[in-house]
């Protein structure tokens, strides 16, 4: 390719390049047909077709277009990507969503001007992540596109500051997990929005802002294929009910993705535990005995297959088994080295009502800490409130010695703390709330006064220099009065 000669735009292209606006295109905005078809006839690739979350844009001078660009959902997997992010595959995998793709850039034909590219990709950057903060909940903090050498340079990505990072391998994505050769590497080229973007997506954890992203992706099993097989054994105790017509997936099959889907972190239904099912590798397939189809692949459930398995299955044995499979994970001395139980209703996500005066369906569930481990789950009858349901699940969970059973205001009654004390064996940590005057004016009593700050040290720094903004020392905060204070208290037994 020959070098290209540059020159300053004359003072009319300079007039057009101060007036040049970006405007986002609404998916149902007039434009968006002409869009599609002036993409498809001038782009090289001669297609608008995107995936997962995208966004449009046109470029306009006094209401004539000059330029279209689209973004979309980056590629799943780029070495050079992530060596220069530094992060891991498990955060990878959840964190792509904050990287936008630059899929689509064109300059319309007929449209002569020096660094209008540079110009018009400097705008749609600068407004990018508020558009995509609007239209999906979540900022971009990266920006990668794609540039074939053999046609192109990329040189208004390096005029704004975008980084090259290499050549790809030269493959494409016909279909899932399946990839073809096509013969022409691209150059990556990429730049962040956000100065500490690297390590933000680096971190172990992503800021509170930024967690629901994580929170959308389902999470896939890290478990291995011994565990599997054993996990598939203990399921085998269940009771198949199912008419053997129709039967492609071994029940076994399908408890056993469910106790995964469980303990990874799906709790939203069946939508889900397809979702999971399909992200596991043909590996875990084989180890769950799934359906082998005639091209050789073992299948993964469908939603229907779910639903039906969760509608009709003994929920009791169920949970033996999930908690079986918990003590072969973690072992007897994790169960040993849990000091904590932490007991909570919820209304179950998507049960809604049939009739007006039927409630969701709730559950009350403990959960050993720190290992996480179930202790069960009992659900609360209608017409009814978590406070039967919690005490048949402490008859469930038998004796606690030792540990510190937690609860919420709701149950700060005798009953209840009179069975954690005398048929547990446990103590118990409770809030305590306006609706217990008199107990809350004893805990008030009991907690301690607040301690003053101590007097600043002498010949200290600040005490030589004052700050012309330093008022003093801020006046201590009033202590709440027993009408309003929420207090924590905490019994023991007696030893």
């Amino acid at each position: 390719m020959a070098a290209a000669r540059y020159r300053p735009p004359t003072l009319t292209e300079q007039q057009m390049l101060d007036c040049v606006e970006v405007r986002l295109l609404g998916p149902d905005e007039d434009g968006r047909s002409r869009y599609s078809e002036w993409m498809s006839a001038h782009h090289y690739l001669k297609s608008d077709h995107l995936v997962g979350e995208q966004l449009r844009y046109v470029a306009e001078v006094e209401g004539q277009w000059v330029a279209l660009l689209s973004w979309s959902a980056t590629a799943q997997h780029l070495k050079d990507r992530e060596e220069w992010i530094g992060w891991s595959a498990p955060h990878r995998r959840r964190r792509l969503a904050l990287i936008a793709n630059n899929a689509r850039f064109l300059i319309l034909p007929g449209t002569q001007c020096p660094n209008l590219a540079s110009r018009v990709l400097a705008l749609c950057t600068a407004r990018l992540s508020a558009d995509w903060q609007a239209a999906y909940g979540h900022p971009i903090l990266v920006v990668e596109s794609f540039v074939d050498s053999q046609l192109f340079r990329g040189t208004c990505y390096k005029a704004q500051g975008w980084q090259p990072l290499g050549l790809t391998k030269g493959f494409e994505r016909s279909r899932e997990d399946y990839y073809t050769e096509h013969a022409r590497p691209k150059a990556l080229w990429v730049r962040p929005l956000h100065p500490a973007a690297r390590r933000v997506l680096s971190a172990q954890a992503l800021p509170v802002a930024l967690q629901a992203v994580e929170d959308k992706v389902i999470p896939r099993s890290e478990t291995t294929v011994a565990q599997l097989r054993g996990l598939w054994q203990l399921c085998r105790a269940v009771p198949d009910w199912r008419k053997r017509k129709g039967r492609d997936y071994p029940l076994p099959c399908l408890l056993a993705i469910i106790v995964l889907a469980t303990l990874s972190g799906v709790v939203r239904g069946q939508r889900d535990l397809a979702a999971f099912a399909r992200g596991l590798t043909q590996a875990q397939l084989r180890a769950l005995r799934s359906y082998r189809g005639r091209d050789g692949r073992y299948h993964y459930p469908k939603e229907t297959t779910f639903q039906r398995v969760l509608a009709t299955v003994d929920a009791a044995l169920f949970e033996r088994t999930l908690q079986q499979w918990e003590d072969q994970l973690l072992g007897p001395e994790a169960r040993e080295a849990d000091t904590l139980v932490a007991i909570d209703g919820k209304a179950q996500c998507g049960s809604t009502p049939h009739v007006a005066d039927e409630q969701k369906a709730q559950l009350v569930s403990a959960v050993s800490l720190p290992s996480g481990r179930t202790l069960g789950t009992v659900a609360v009858e209608q017409k009814s409130n978590e406070i039967p349901a919690a005490r048949q699940l402490l008859t469930k969970s038998g004796p606690l010695d030792g540990k510190l059973v937690m609860l919420d205001a709701l149950h700060t009654n005798q009953t209840t703390l009179r069975q954690i004390l005398q048929e547990n064996g446990a103590d118990y940590l409770l809030p305590v709330k306006g609706n217990h005057a008199n107990l809350e004016k004893l805990a008030s009593q009991c907690l301690p006064l607040p301690r003053p700050p101590p007097p600043p040290a002498p010949n200290t720094l600040a005490s030589r220099n004052p700050s012309p903004h330093q008022a003093g020392p801020l006046p201590l905060r009033p202590a709440p009065s027993a009408s309003s204070a929420r207090s924590p208290v905490r019994y023991r037994r007696d030893r």
